[in-house]
């Protein structure tokens, strides 16, 4: 008995740096309070609070943001919560990005004024295809739960990318992923497709997550710990067997992989993309690309920088493969929301090149030209498909190719901005998305990888044709008699496409800052 006091007696609290992890207690704060609210309130009261404290959040959270990395702290970054959480530099970047990309999705997800009552379900247990389920589209409510689950996929996001143990990544994986899995399946029309993609996003992501934790456990069997430094540690000199190591960062990588759509882990993406509710279309798009990626940054430049000869030729195939895959099955798609999901395929190769690029001395150029790729993309991404929310027809979005025939006769101003954001992600001059893939190459020339981004150039060139190919259907093809109208966007999606085209046009004339801020350190090892 005295021995257990005495041992009680010994352990401490860890030590929690409350200042620098701020932004996550509030996200992760918020939500809990969300759900709270769902179950107190008037369902009639619901929308506007929850919309409150969802957007108050968030600019709390950036704000105290603000304020952390405008104060005196070391420079090489701090580890809380006994160091399963590393706050550096590039988690501060990152959760900035996935702050102000949510405040973007959030906005497309509150929006009632396009589809009236919203694009979610005003009552998710009606089963689809009845004359309840028509009755329900035609009303003005919706499934509030949609904002604490925005909540709680952020902070699961915010979390996953400052993980500095693979444990912790692991729970923070699953915290971002069940919350997108119910978020897809709740679509207001064509309610059988939304619940088909959410079905197959959750089986193929319960795979996704099994490959993850099994790597986990055969890391620690290497490492004898699940922290990114011991592995480090490890790898850089035992006398163990490196069959444990290799086999463990397969399999890990494999589930950072599918989570960033990375072909050929890519098979839930388009019919996600598709069936899934297009404000969370979005949130997926530009948020989980930044959060897969945070992730795969940290794994790779913090665990498995002294074994870069020995996977960088793997992830090599990989990037060509996923590159490959996007640009020309990207060609064949005649669905507007599919063809967007091979781009992102594309792009996430692209993504994957800057990842790699590790030069012999230890140095990671292609750490910050990532992150100011993913910024770039995901704002972007949101504008792109707040534009694919406004063209309807009676059935709801009309995303098929032939429809969108004749837009700019129909209208100007959104053809215009549409075209804009396609020769964004097709990487033209004056686009953020030109300085995005710009930095990327140039930091993988630096690191020995110029065959790759020759294969990169190619690529982009051939998936320019598929972007080409809808500014021609909207301008050089009359409109169908009965097509499609465009709906005039209420104040939300105004704001959220505004944001998005602005910073796509600023960061493509002027990226010095964000350039420079992305720069600023190194992941905390």
């Amino acid at each position: 008995m005295n021995l257990l006091v005495a041992q009680a007696q010994t352990i401490e609290a860890p030590e929690i740096d409350y200042g620098a992890i701020a932004p996550l207690l509030i996200v992760l704060g918020a939500a809990c309070v969300s759900v709270l609210l769902e179950a107190l309130l008037p369902k009639h009261q619901r929308w506007a609070v929850q919309l409150v404290l969802t957007l108050v959040t968030l600019v709390g959270a950036v704000g105290s943001l603000i304020l952390y990395a405008t104060s005196e702290r070391p420079e090489q970054g701090v580890s809380t919560l006994s160091g399963a959480i590393a706050v550096d530099s590039p988690s501060l970047f990152l959760w900035a990005t996935l702050l102000v990309l949510g405040f973007g999705s959030v906005l497309l997800i509150a929006d009632r004024s396009v589809e009236p009552g919203g694009a979610f379900v005003a009552q998710a247990a009606i089963r689809p295809g009845t004359v309840q389920d028509r009755a329900q589209a035609t009303k003005t409510g919706m499934q509030t739960e949609v904002f604490p689950l925005t909540l709680f996929a952020l902070g699961g996001m915010m979390t996953f990318v400052a993980a500095n143990d693979l444990l912790t990544m692991f729970i923070a994986l699953e915290v971002l992923s069940l919350p997108l899995y119910l978020l897809c399946g709740l679509a207001r029309r064509r309610r059988l497709l939304s619940q088909e993609a959410a079905v197959k996003y959750f089986l193929l992501g319960a795979f996704a997550s099994a490959f993850f934790l099994y790597g986990v456990a055969l890391l620690y069997g290497y490492a004898g710990s699940v922290k990114l430094s011991a592995i480090a540690t490890a790898a850089g000199g035992t006398d163990r067997s490196d069959t444990l190591l290799f086999a463990g960062f397969g399999l890990l990588v494999v589930g950072l992989l599918f989570k960033a759509a990375v072909g050929p882990f890519h098979a839930w993406t388009p019919d996600v993309y598709q069936g899934a509710p297009t404000p969370v279309t979005a949130f997926m798009a530009a948020c989980t690309k930044v959060a897969a990626f945070g992730g795969i940054l940290r794994v790779l430049t913090v665990a498995f920088e002294n074994t870069q000869w020995e996977w960088r030729g793997v992830l090599y195939g990989v990037a060509v493969v996923s590159m490959v895959i996007g640009a020309i099955l990207g060609l064949t798609q005649t669905d507007v929301k599919r063809m967007i999901a091979y781009s992102s395929v594309a792009h996430a190769g692209f993504l994957l090149i800057g990842s790699i690029a590790l030069t012999p001395e230890g140095d990671a150029p292609g750490v910050s030209a990532t992150m100011f790729y993913l910024l770039a993309y995901g704002f972007t991404t949101i504008a792109a498909f707040g534009i694919v929310s406004l063209v309807r027809n009676s059935d709801g979005e009309a995303t098929h190719l032939s429809q969108w025939a004749g837009l700019a006769k129909r209208s100007p101003i959104v053809a215009a901005v549409f075209t804009f954001l396609l020769l964004a992600l097709a990487g033209i001059p004056l686009t953020s998305g030109f300085i995005g893939k710009f930095v990327v190459f140039s930091a993988a020339i630096d690191a020995g990888l110029t065959p790759l981004v020759v294969i990169a150039l190619v690529a982009s060139a051939v998936a320019a044709f598929f972007y080409l190919r809808v500014i021609v259907l909207m301008y050089f093809s009359d409109p169908a008699p009965d097509g499609p109208t465009v709906t005039v966007p209420g104040a939300f999606t105004t704001i959220a496409i505004t944001l998005g085209a602005v910073v796509t046009l600023v960061l493509g004339l002027w990226p010095t800052f964000v350039l420079d801020w992305a720069g600023t350190g190194t992941f905390l090892s």
